[in-house]
């Protein structure tokens, strides 16, 4: 806590608001030494901004890759990122410096480390040693460009096939060309008058490591003598090939084509193919040719001991199954499996018990990465059934369009959660443990809950658990089933606004502690949800339906008086005149033919089985008017204290007490001033003379007319990545731009005019013009009377005025403690309660926690107000301006939030210009302006938001969500709470060759690489094929780049040492087996000194 003494803040405020009735210009002197009392314990050096973690799916997948020893598995993205994922709860996020396209991933497998191979014909080693994932070398290739690679196992070479057919080899601890190339006219036949295109494949013969299979596109594979430089044999199709895979003893092959066939080889027999398979192809009469199929992209080709090979495949349906989706085909003796995804396959990997090549493969699960999904394939039970996926991958099932972020929240929110989530689980998964199960969970160094809520395009809503920089889905509520859906796009109400996505959620307002939730949906549609444990079905879905309306008579008096009342349903003077509808709407169009009072969509009439979780309160829906569309809402808040909810948009304000299901309010934004209106409100017209604060950054492509008034729905933004300042998308034409909308409503208790001696609950209203409006709230008495007396609301009379649209307000009291709004606490509303707890809560007041909640009365408090251009603090009820700080003068704030750091609080925002900002209060010093990132799309824009503790958000790309800390104490503990990806494990036994096979040759032949590509026998590669480049991984990684036992040892040692853990017991194995090791190396290299130079039957 702050250290201050409140006696003598108190003494001092005393004193102050005795003189401050004098005179107001005393009064300002006074504010401005009184504030002189809050001592601000905030400095620069608590805020240091990074990225924490990255969530979600990886956006645009290009490449996949498996560590079967470390268990690991990484992704690769046309974007040039790259994800790795271990045990649940252990990812790691990487970047290529490049932005290019990853085409393909090999992992050094069980060495901690990764080849990466991009499009723009770079090769990168990873080092994954360390928590964060550091490039050690790069290879640009000059001449030629990169289409596979492969690393045999416990090899340093690397085979890196070209465009152009040729093979080059790769050190990949030097990270340097070897001079032994393969030619592509080497490697075909010298007779064979063409080209055979691109190399589509590398792998050696698992039992015979000196032979190198390669595949051409053209069809031709051919099997390569690393030793004697030539072909052994030559196998030649006429059909282009897509990926080839090998039988685990070395004697057969299979292609893949691109007719939809599959071609099995005996490797003694090139003449022709010893099997043709079309997976997929009808079987015709006569011995005709199957009809040809899809290309089949991809196959794996894996053995059993106790039974059939298992041969997978992507691909190959046939050419008559329109519309179909996309398949993994899985071959098993006889039966044949067709797994159809959602999404199109990007690769696929099988998972198997051995990371030999050379021994029965044993394939347990399929990886199937989708475009826009991760899938794991159970393979050893029947039906193969997927796996449960533990990452948080499905932030974008629906597209995300907006989303809140709230760190320390109620302790008792996320069990809450997490129980009724529990009951929504699908069913029929596989019932074995996830198999991507490396590395290890940083420590936990936060404590705090911490919940992200996003809404998204089809209604729904969903609550994450993001404590510790990890995330979890928790919920997912449906908004969207309150609502008659239309069975296809004919049956669709001619009432819409929005082309598509009608259900979509545009604005959130939640209370962490009383659990109400708010939305504000695309279709001008609000719906209050309390949360329940418990199951009930609603008879008759509550609603009500509003008329917003904005008109202003063409002739208006230059001095700017009040225009005459407007023609709506209700009025400031008649709060109560509207009537609750609990039925929809019967009058839909007007005398003139024009839809009048009809919502855009359709409330159920049927009863409605609500599930433990959210349940509906009310449903609030704007009408359209005379032929008008209602506006999509552009602020939202709630206040359970209270009762009540609050909505504005470009033609005005309504407020709903939801507890008597009754508006209380309707009025037209110009009606909000009363006499008092500062603008002369020319009718219906543009306004010329004020230019939107954000037509320096880009043209404004809103101002354009769209038919019947139709406005863009929140998705489309996606694909628009201009940006104006209007925070509603249902701004479309220049008339509605010029309206002055409602930007920001804040509920609070404080002083509402400069007489007042004591605060009261009240509205704050921001709009887009800069204007802040204030709203008086007369509460009956709590319990029966709160549902049967009136709330009565009127105007204060208050006006403040700021440069740009107001975006956040928050209320301060006299020590500079922020002042939360007030909140009922929960219960359990669908459980009788008993007399006891009924007369508890008559007597139960509403809870506000402010520290100076037991000082006296006549203290003050400080409004902090944040708009698109500055922030002001104003001291209350004086309304005296003490601070006043211009945030940006040539771009405009994205997000301001008022946010607790380090028991203080301070103003966070963000800037379209990209800076994020921070600024002390009550003062507004400056304490942090860092560019971070430009603003490039309406997603960022939408969905960035700061919270407490110095944490934030925005949606990176439409699958991820990207987590920052402006956190000082965060950034440092950053590298503990990391989790670590590699793990020492002991590589597993090589399969046993066996008497017989190693007397007479038969097993897995081995090969001296080093002999063969090593500069003394292959020579020097041609510098100007490619350039090596040291990355900044640093010496870190380089240490862990030797091979051979006594280097493993030494590197699982390194590794653990590096994490500076007490090794303990360990320690002294690892140093035993070290010595035994190193040892071993010292006698066996003496043997080969005392045999060097005797013939084999000297032995």
């Amino acid at each position: 806590m702050r250290k201050f003494n409140i006696r003598k803040v108190l003494d001092g405020l005393t004193a102050v608001s005795a003189v401050a009735s004098a005179s107001s210009a005393a009064q300002q002197q006074q504010a401005g030494n009184r504030e002189t009392e809050i001592q601000e314990t905030l400095q620069s050096e608590h805020f240091q901004l990074c990225k924490t973690v990255r969530h979600g799916f990886p956006y645009q997948p290009s490449a996949l890759a498996f560590d079967p020893v470390q268990k690991i598995l990484a992704i690769g993205t046309q974007t040039g990122a790259l994800r790795l994922f271990g045990r649940p709860g252990v990812e790691c996020y990487c970047q290529h410096d490049s932005g290019a396209a990853v085409i393909q991933l090999q992992f050094l497998i069980n060495e901690g480390a990764l080849v990466s191979a991009l499009a723009d014909d770079t090769l990168h080693l990873w080092n994954l040693r360390q928590k964060r994932p550091a490039i050690l070398h790069s290879l640009k290739f000059n001449r030629e460009r990169i289409t596979f690679c492969h690393l045999p196992f416990q090899s340093k070479w690397l085979y890196v096939g070209t465009e152009r057919g040729n093979i080059h080899i790769v050190n990949v601890e030097s990270f340097t060309l070897s001079g032994y190339v393969i030619m592509w006219n080497k490697a075909i036949e010298l007779s064979s008058k063409s080209h055979p295109g691109p190399i589509v494949h590398i792998s050696d013969n698992p039992m015979d490591e000196g032979k190198l299979l390669i595949g051409f596109e053209s069809g031709t594979v051919v099997l390569w003598d690393l030793k004697s430089k030539k072909a052994d044999y030559r196998y030649t199709h006429d059909e282009a090939i897509h990926s080839v895979a090998w039988h685990h003893e070395g004697k057969q092959f299979i292609c893949s084509h691109s007719d939809g066939t599959l071609t099995i080889w005996n490797v003694k027999s090139p003449t022709k193919p010893f099997q043709t398979i079309t997976p997929h192809g009808k079987q015709l009469k006569d011995g005709k040719k199957p009809e040809p199929c899809k290309p089949i992209l991809k196959v794996e080709y894996k053995t059993t001991r106790a039974g059939d090979p298992f041969i997978i495949l992507s691909g190959g349906l046939s050419y008559d199954t329109v519309g179909r989706r996309p398949c993994l085909t899985v071959m098993h003796g006889k039966s044949t499996a067709v797994l159809e995804m959602d999404y199109s396959i990007v690769d696929f990997l099988t998972l198997c018990e051995t990371p030999y090549p050379n021994d029965f493969q044993e394939p347990y699960a399929v990886v199937v990465l989708l475009e826009k999904d991760l899938v794991l394939i159970d393979l050893a039970q029947n039906g193969y059934p997927i796996f449960e996926n533990p990452y948080p991958l499905t932030i974008h099932e629906s597209p995300v369009t907006c989303c809140e972020y709230f760190a320390d929240c109620p302790v008792d929110l996320i069990p809450a959660l997490y129980s009724v989530g529990a009951r929504q689980k699908r069913q029929g998964y596989s019932k074995k443990e996830w198999p991507i199960s490396g590395g290890n969970w940083g420590l936990i160094t936060q404590s705090y809950p911490e919940i992200i809520i996003t809404g998204h395009a089809d209604g729904s809503i969903k609550f994450w658990d993001a404590s510790a920089i990890t995330l979890q889905v928790l919920y997912k509520l449906k908004t969207a089933k309150v609502f008659e859906k239309s069975r296809n796009k004919d049956d669709r109400p001619n009432t819409d606004i929005v082309d598509e996505d009608p259900y979509a959620i545009q604005i959130i307002s939640w209370c962490p502690e009383s659990r109400m939730l708010c939305i504000a949906g695309v279709s001008a549609h609000v719906i209050i949800y309390r949360f329940s444990k418990q199951e009930v079905t609603t008879e008759v879905i509550p609603m009500l339906e509003v008329r917003l309306l904005y008109e202003i008579n063409d002739v208006e008096s230059p001095d700017g008086e009040q225009a005459p009342p407007l023609p709506t349903p209700s009025t400031g003077s008649n709060p109560q005149s509207i009537v609750p509808q609990s039925h929809p709407s019967t009058s839909s169009s007007s005398s003139d033919g024009l839809r009048d009072n009809v919502p855009c969509l359709k409330v159920k009439n049927s009863p409605l089985k609500q599930s433990p979780g959210y349940q509906i309160e009310l449903v609030i829906q704007l009408v359209w008017v005379s032929g008008e569309p209602p506006q999509q809402i552009t602020s939202l808040a709630i206040n359970s204290a209270y009762g009540l909810v609050v909505f504005g948009n470009c033609n005005g304000i309504a407020m709903v007490d939801y507890l008597q299901k009754t508006v209380l309010l309707n009025l037209g934004t110009i009606e909000l001033y009363g006499s008092n209106d500062p603008y002369r409100r020319e009718p219906r017209s543009p306004r010329k003379t004020r230019q939107p604060s954000g037509a320096g950054l880009c043209d404004i492509n809103e101002g354009t007319m769209v038919p019947e008034d139709r406005c863009k729905s929140p998705t489309s933004d996606v694909k628009d990545n201009s940006f104006s300042r209007s925070r509603s998308s249902s701004v479309t034409s220049i008339d509605k731009e010029s309206r002055e909308a409602i930007s920001a409503l804040h509920f609070c208790e404080t002083f509402t005019r400069k007489a007042d001696t004591s605060p009261s609950p009240c509205l704050w209203v921001g709009t887009t013009l800069g204007t802040v409006l204030v709203i008086v709230l007369n509460l009956p008495p709590g319990g029966e009377q709160r549902l049967l007396q009136p709330v009565i609301v009127s105007p204060s009379g208050t006006i403040l005025r700021l440069k740009g649209a107001i975006l956040r307000m928050a209320f301060l009291d006299t020590t500079g403690s922020l002042v939360p709004p007030a909140h009922e606490p929960w219960r359990e509303h669908n459980v009788p309660e008993d007399k006891d707890e009924k007369d508890k809560s008559k007597k139960r007041r509403p809870v506000s926690v402010s520290p100076s909640s037991s000082q006296e009365i006549s203290e003050n408090q400080y409004a902090v107000i944040c708009s698109e251009k500055q922030a002001k603090v104003i001291s209350l009820p004086s309304q005296n301006c003490i601070y006043k700080q211009n945030i940006t003068e040539t771009s405009f704030v994205l997000r301001g939030d008022i946010v607790s750091l380090s028991n203080s609080i301070c103003l966070a925002c963000f800037c379209a210009n990209g800076h994020i900002m921070t600024f002390s209060l009550p003062s507004l010093r400056p304490l942090l302006d860092v560019y971070y990132l430009p603003l490039t799309n309406m997603r960022i824009a939408r969905t960035f938001c700061f919270t407490n503790n110095g944490q934030a958000l925005y949606l990176v790309s439409p699958t991820e969500i990207q987590r920052l800390t402006y956190s000082q104490e965060t950034c440092e503990n950053l590298q503990e709470m990391l989790g670590e990806l590699f793990t020492p494990v002991e590589t597993p036994e090589a399969p046993n060759r066996g008497f017989f096979k190693g007397l007479f040759g038969g097993g897995a032949q081995s090969l001296d690489r080093e002999e063969l590509f090593g500069e003394s026998a292959s020579g020097k590669a041609s510098r100007s094929l490619a350039q090596h480049i040291p990355g900044p991984g640093g010496i870190e990684g380089v240490k862990g780049a030797a091979s051979g036992v006594v280097g493993e040892l030494a590197r699982a040692r390194l590794a653990l040492d590096e994490r500076g853990q007490k090794l303990g017991e360990l320690e002294e194995k690892t140093a035993a087996m070290l010595y035994s090791a190193d040892s071993f190396s010292k006698h066996a290299h003496e043997m080969m000194l005392k045999y060097k130079d005797k013939k084999w039957y000297q032995f």
